[in-house]
């Protein structure tokens, strides 16, 4: 039980971080393109770098995964409502936009979970 109550602790924050952030960027960058979709899946990603690297440093950090990596991480990171935009931009025929959103969504992602395993791995090493 205490595991459930963790990981809704952290992804009720994440939640709220990644509407915030999507409110954010809708008013600096407008609707054109989903910004705060893909700073979330980037932003989240270097945090869950940083995150591993750092918990595979400690023993016993269960609940801290749960609460961040779970949680709060899974609350902030947006797959279903990318998938969501994907989808509308191949309905309305902007190819061009679609594949450089799913790309750069995928490609940043990753890169940044590498960047922050590696920021960690040293800080922590």
């Amino acid at each position: 039980m205490q595991a459930y109550l963790l990981i809704a602790l952290g992804g009720g924050i994440g939640a709220m971080g990644r509407h915030g952030l999507g409110q954010l960027t809708f008013r600096v960058f407008g609707p054109g393109f989903p910004v705060g979709t893909l700073a979330a899946n980037v932003l989240g990603g270097l945090l869950m770098g940083l995150l591993a690297g750092w918990l595979a440093t400690k023993d016993g950090g269960q609940n801290l995964r749960l609460l961040l990596g779970v949680g709060l991480l899974g609350g902030f990171t947006t797959f279903s409502a990318f998938s969501l935009d994907a989808f509308l931009m191949f309905e309305k025929g902007r190819y061009g936009v679609l594949a450089a959103y799913v790309g750069g969504s995928v490609i940043l992602a990753i890169a940044a979970i590498a960047v922050g395993l590696l920021i960690a791995r040293k800080a922590f090493a």
